[in-house]
């Protein structure tokens, strides 16, 4: 019996993310920086700038007779752009239009049926919060944390 959804929905995250032809050319990154990163647009999956934790866990019985659970739970992540030059509306044009990239590949159509569900390994996902962080200094960059809120049944 699974313990927590979280590992197979953070790998089915990835994986969409990855196959979402909207990101194509934005580096998608499992977990937070190993080195310096050098390309204009990340995506970071499994991490934020500071924060304490990556995702918050909630379980509870879904029904008498405690047969399953139900587990909640908010995976954070972190889009980064960059660029020379001090153009700041543009990063965060870009910032917003890789979110939008995003929240496209979490919803179905025809050819990803399972997306919201990422892939059968939740009962839904869907991005919730956002908070936007900009940057002047020998360049520019905007960064735009997020959460994905995920619902599964164990």
């Amino acid at each position: 019996m699974a313990t927590s959804a979280v590992p197979a929905a953070v790998d089915a995250l990835l994986a969409i993310l990855q196959a979402a032809p909207g990101l194509t050319g934005v580096r998608i990154v499992d977990g937070p920086p190993t080195n310096n990163l050098t390309a204009s647009d990340c995506l970071f999956v499994g991490y934020q700038p500071g924060a304490d934790s990556v995702v918050s866990i909630a379980q509870d019985f879904n029904a008498a007779g405690a047969r399953t659970r139900d587990e909640n739970f908010d995976v954070s992540g972190y889009i980064e752009t960059r660029a020379g030059g001090s153009d700041m509306g543009a990063r965060r044009r870009r910032c917003f239009e890789i979110a939008g990239e995003l929240e496209n590949a979490l919803r179905a159509t025809p050819a990803a049926p399972q997306a919201p569900t990422l892939n059968g390994a939740v009962l839904w996902a869907h991005l919730t919060t956002g908070d936007l962080f900009q940057i002047q200094s020998d360049g520019v960059l905007a960064g735009l944390a997020f959460t994905v809120r995920c619902r599964a049944r164990i």
